[in-house]
């Protein structure tokens, strides 16, 4: 059951319908005579060359036309030619009919036509298609029926008992169709839907959901499908009248009303969420929605996209008049503001090599993106990147703003960059061997009520990896760099060591490492091991660190990812000097179906210079603690990652990190705990804090599941003092259920939040959802 006829007629068991028998036709072989004189490239009233029928084994393929229709063929150009295949051929005089059979194939540059019986009237010029018929038109949709009308420029025309197949998906049976004088198909007591109609046995099966109608128009150059007497059935119930609705078969979008949403929290009340999507163009649209609300104002929306010559943009914003938090001390206060946000982004290319990103966000106030459920950033970012890219170049110059929405941040103390200027550039010729890349770089940051700081360097960084003999890789690298600074207003940086001199500094660095790699390759456990150990050894002279800011290099702890960097400060303004060495261990398994990887090391500095390392770090002393990190895959049914850092005095865990997935994507368990055992008290960038998040979803049965997840605050009063929690604090728990096939989506979801923030307060949320394919509103 799984021919296209077979499709079809699953299709039509659902409108309740019969195939009709096919009409028999007095007709008789053509002689061999009769054959030779006719032509095998047959264009219907056009010309073509004269091959005789003789020349070609059965089956053959036919295409008839006598010298009257070469004639008419010559006098109208416009018409486009159609194929004739077919096992057998016969010929009535009297009636003027041709008649082709078994595997009967009709084609042009835009359409085709496969059945197993094709009658043409030379007289009146239409073509008469029966039994098992599949026609494809010109974008792909396919039309499964057992009677067709075709006429002579190859347009369907009536039909019985159909089933329409959208290229995009979606199916299309109907009991009667007739072409219309403007070219639009008439269908009579329709059904559409986007569910399959067969199993995976290949036997019918019910859809999901399906949109009866009384009369359907569908119009093939508008691509386009309208409903009269529309109305939805869920699982064979009547539940929704669906008047004006249409829909599109090329797959391109449609103007109408998206399905709503249903939520329900303790601070909102019950929310319905409507949106209405205009298609301004192919390369425009527009999204207007609007959310009323119980237990607050209504709230409206728009998103515009737009797709240009030179690339996109979008613009989303959301309105609304509610009472907000507008003092968080100790006396909080509530005021009735306009309340909105505002996200803006797009990319441009003006060539291969020059392009312009930007983005831009906007809240009017702290809690709006929580208290309305948009967004759990606690800052929000707006940028602008004009970048030149080629083989041997990057130029950047760039520029962001930072909004906080942290409840006791001070937005003055956040800074504006503007500009950020960046470019590096590969010499072209190797110097003695070895990559040149030149690097100059400024920054300006500038802060309403903290410290402005303004940085500029210039350097050359040179690379040379050589493969010996005993198959070491050994990579030498040799770096310098000259650096200015210009800061004002240092004592409004409350770290010390974060503030630098004020006024002008001017700053040296220079940094030559060698690095030794000695990979080893054998067999083990029925797989391949490879075991590479690795030294790398690092030397600057000393460099002025404290007499310059720290903006960019202050997230500073010792990973498995920054134990073999030049430089394990993230970013430009600290440099790791004097001299070290470090070592390494990589292992890794790979068998069928398994790969293990697990690498550890340490490093051992020179000096005992330590006055930009913050105890706890890794990095204070003179041999820095253990790190490393372990990977576990079986297939695609298990992942572990294990990061974690070793005291080298204690053995204790300073940083112990799992992330582990076990399942597929339709039963999983995924858990991630992190805690960081640091012990520093005098910087607060680098707090202590501990948390458990888990994940799952387990189905029931073949499309429903149920699904859930939550973070949990592990953190203890004596690692965080500031807050001083509780041990166990969740910080937000979800759970739902859900069903979910080849069609349909819907379910229910239960949220509680356990943090409040002004308005935003903790409390329990519930959301409905449900979701149609390949179903537009209008």
């Amino acid at each position: 059951m799984s021919s296209p006829l077979a499709l079809g007629a699953m299709a039509f068991a659902l409108l309740g319908v019969a195939a009709p028998a096919a009409a028999q036709e007095e007709q008789r072989e053509l002689t061999q005579e009769e054959q030779d004189d006719l032509v095998f490239e047959m264009e219907l009233a056009h010309g073509g060359a004269r091959v005789p029928l003789s020349s070609f084994d059965s089956p053959v393929a036919v295409q008839v036309v006598t010298a009257e229709d070469v004639a008419a063929a010559q006098e109208s150009e416009s018409r486009e030619p159609i194929a004739f295949e077919a096992d057998q051929v016969a010929y009535d005089n009297q009636a003027e009919t041709i008649t082709a059979r078994g595997n009967v194939i009709l084609r042009n540059e835009h359409a085709s036509v496969r059945a197993d019986e094709v009658v043409w009237d030379r007289n009146s010029g239409t073509i008469t298609a029966r039994g098992s018929i599949r026609f494809v038109d010109s974008v792909g949709n396919q039309i499964f029926t057992e009677s067709l009308e075709l006429n002579d420029e190859f347009e369907a025309g009536a039909m019985e008992e159909l089933l329409l197949a959208l290229r995009q998906g979606g199916r299309l049976a109907a009991r009667s169709a007739q072409r219309g004088e403007d070219g639009t198909v008439l269908l009579t007591d329709a059904a559409y839907t986007a569910c399959a109609v067969t199993g995976d046995d290949g036997c019918a099966q019910n859809p999901s959901w399906r949109i009866t109608a009384d009369r359907v128009t569908y119009d093939p150059d508008e691509s386009r499908v309208r409903f009269r007497g529309a109305m939805l059935e869920l699982f064979g119930a009547r539940i929704l009248p669906l008047p004006g609705l249409a829909i599109r078969t090329d797959g391109r979008a449609e103007s109408g009303f998206l399905v709503p949403d249903i939520r329900f929290d303790q601070v909102n009340g019950l929310e319905i969420s409507g949106e209405y999507y205009w298609r301004v163009a192919d390369n425009q649209d527009l999204t207007l929605g609007t959310s009323i609300y119980t237990d607050a104002p209504p709230m409206v929306s728009a998103e515009w996209r737009h797709l240009t010559e030179k690339g996109a943009y979008q613009i989303t914003g959301y309105a609304t008049s509610s009472r907000r938090v507008s003092n968080f001390g100790a006396t909080p206060t509530t005021q009735s503001d306009p309340r909105g946000y505002l996200f803006a982004n797009g990319r441009f290319l003006f060539s291969p090599e020059w392009s312009l990103t930007g983005s831009v966000r906007l809240a009017s106030d702290r809690t709006f993106l929580r208290r309305y459920d948009l967004s759990r950033d606690d800052r929000l970012r707006s940028t602008i990147n004009l970048e030149r890219i080629d083989d041997n170049s990057y130029l950047s110059l760039a520029g962001w703003a930072t909004q906080t929405l942290r409840i006791n941040a001070a937005q003055g103390q956040v800074p504006l960059a503007v500009p950020a200027f960046d470019y590096r550039r590969i010499l072209d010729d190797p110097v003695l061997g070895g990559e040149v890349q030149l690097q100059a770089n400024t920054l300006s940051l500038v802060r309403n009520e903290g410290q402005d700081t303004q940085r500029a360097f210039a350097g050359a960084r040179w690379d040379l990896r050589r493969l010996t003999g005993l198959g070491q890789v050994v990579t030498l690298t040799g770096l310098v760099r000259g650096d200015v600074y210009n800061t004002q207003n240092t004592l409004a940086t409350l770290t010390q060591v974060y503030r630098g001199n004020e006024g002008w500094t001017t700053r040296g660095v220079a940094t030559a490492a060698v690095d030794i790699e000695w990979p080893f390759v054998g067999e083990m456990f029925g797989g391949t091991q490879v075991l590479k150990p690795r030294i790398q050894i690092v030397a600057s002279p000393p460099t002025r660190n404290l007499a310059v800011p720290n903006e960019d290099a202050r997230a500073i702890d010792l990973e498995d990812s920054n134990l073999f960097a030049l430089n394990r400060f993230p970013g430009y303004d600290r440099v790791e000097d004097g001299a070290r060495v470090t070592w390494g261990i990589d292992w890794e398994l790979t068998r069928p179906g398994w790969r293990v990887r697990t690498n550890v090391g340490q490093s051992y500095r020179l000096s005992n210079e330590r006055e930009i390392f913050p105890d706890g770090t890794g990095l204070s002393d003179r041999v820095s603690d253990f790190v490393g990190r372990t990977e576990v895959r079986y297939r695609n049914f298990l992942a572990v990652t294990h990061r974690f850092r070793i005291d080298k005095d204690s053995l204790a865990v300073r940083r112990n990190e799992i992330d582990a997935t076990i399942g597929s994507q339709r039963n999983y368990f995924e858990v991630g705990y992190l805690r960081l055992n640091r012990d520093i008290q005098t910087v607060e960038d680098l707090q202590d804090r501990e948390e458990i998040r888990a994940a799952g979803r387990f189905t029931i049965g073949r499309n429903w599941s149920v699904f859930g997840s939550g973070v949990f605050n592990l953190t203890s009063a004596a690692e965080d003092p500031v807050f001083a929690p509780d041990g166990f604090e969740p910080i937000r728990t979800r759970l739902g259920v859900a069903y979910s096939d080849d069609c349909i989506e819907f379910g229910a979801t239960w949220r509680r939040d356990f943090i409040s923030a002004g308005d935003a307060e903790r409390g329990n949320s519930f959301q409905v959802f449900f979701a149609l394919r390949n179903l537009g509103f209008r």
